[in-house]
């Protein structure tokens, strides 16, 4: 069921990308109301699907799937029959493959003048980097996202979700649904060219750029703060303290300056001073945290109005009570799997949708229709 208020009630969109960018924009606007057919290639679908049922799931549920070759002659006129009855095509080859096709914008325009091309590429459809090969550690690297130090002792490390890939993603289906209202006011479609690389240079730019400054001495940074940092604590654990403004600072001296008086430092008192300071401060905390197991440290600062937080292990989070009183988690018990509503709530509600993971091309191009 599509809930009547949602303006992508009718929005069909057909999603030719594979992975993740594109499948995970199309699955937001799924989730608002679109109809998405996924179009896979015939014979070996989408390549997460080798990477397990969960991995395709997670951002397929509820699309129709129609297998085609798109370098097959009937399978391109099959699939321009889609393209005449759809707002949107999403597609996630590297710039020109769909033109090789005979499957580019201009060909679209021709079968369908309000359509919206929305291609997702690693560097763009244009630029020294276009045609390059890459992958979220790539975007990220060439973005900045190392450039600008954020803790004391700063390490280059891979982060644990693929930043760059959500940042595109989201970035894609903001401007699907820009692209289709305006489609659909002046009949005239465009192409969207969704750069991975920018998506995430949007993000980094700005705290790459004050680090500039502090290329040969990064910790001197104003971003790289040492109260706000993540600490290992006596059990191998690890807490995230979020101090930032100065009244937590103070909370946080309420709450163990006594067992631990170098905190009432008077050096410490200001964000100014605590900076002047860094790694002492740092180094100060570290010890603290060191003292006591994270169980004894979460009771003991419950009754302080502190930003702290445990890091979670993977079974503590879905047990988390918040998670759970949320309730944007949905878990598929039969496939062992877990599925992601739509994050945002809706005072008109989002109702659930049949969470069916599509086989590979169940349906024909004509029946898709």
């Amino acid at each position: 069921m599509k809930p009547e208020w949602s303006c992508l009630k009718d929005v069909k969109i057909i999603d030719a990308s594979q992975l993740l960018p594109g499948p995970h924009a199309t699955s937001l606007l799924l989730q608002l109301g679109a109809d998405v057919i996924k179009v896979e290639r015939r014979g070996s679908g989408d390549p997460s699907r080798e990477l397990g049922s969960a991995v395709f799931a997670q951002f397929n549920r509820d699309k129709r799937s129609v297998a085609l070759d798109l370098r097959d002659s009937a399978d391109r006129e099959a699939f321009l029959e889609l393209v005449r009855d759809c707002d949107a095509v999403v597609e996630g080859f590297r710039p020109g493959v769909m033109k090789s096709f005979g499957l580019g914008f201009d060909d679209l325009v021709k079968v369908n003048p309000a359509i919206v091309m929305c291609s997702i590429s690693g560097f763009g459809q244009t630029g020294p980097y276009a045609d390059n090969a890459g992958h979220d550690l790539n975007y990220l690297a060439l973005a900045g996202y190392w450039a600008a130090p954020t803790q004391v002792e700063s390490k280059v490390a891979r982060p644990g979700v693929r930043v760059s890939d959500y940042a595109a993603s989201s970035y894609a289906a903001l401007s699907l649904v820009v692209a289709i209202m305006s489609a659909r006011q002046n009949g005239v479609g465009q192409h969207l060219d969704v750069s991975i690389h920018d998506s995430i240079l949007s993000w980094t730019a700005p705290t790459a750029w004050l680090a500039r400054n502090f290329e040969k001495n990064p910790v001197m940074s104003p971003m790289v703060m040492p109260e706000n940092d993540i600490f290992e604590t006596q059990d191998g654990r690890y807490i995230a303290l979020g101090i930032l403004e100065n009244k937590f600072w103070i909370n946080l001296c309420d709450c163990l300056g006594e067992v631990f008086p170098l905190l009432k430092d008077v050096r410490f008192s200001t964000r100014m001073g605590r900076l002047a300071c860094k790694q002492e401060v740092n180094q100060l905390l570290k010890q603290i945290f060191r003292t006591r197991p994270l169980a004894e440290w979460r009771q003991y600062l419950a009754d302080f109005d502190l930003p702290f937080s445990p890091v979670l292990e993977a079974r503590e989070l879905f047990c988390d009570v918040h998670v759970q009183s949320r309730g944007t988690l949905r878990e598929f018990a039969e496939e062992g799997a877990v599925a992601v509503r739509f994050p945002v709530k809706f005072s008109l509600g989002l109702p659930d949708s049949e969470g069916r993971v599509p086989t590979l091309g169940e349906l024909t191009s004509a029946t898709a229709k």
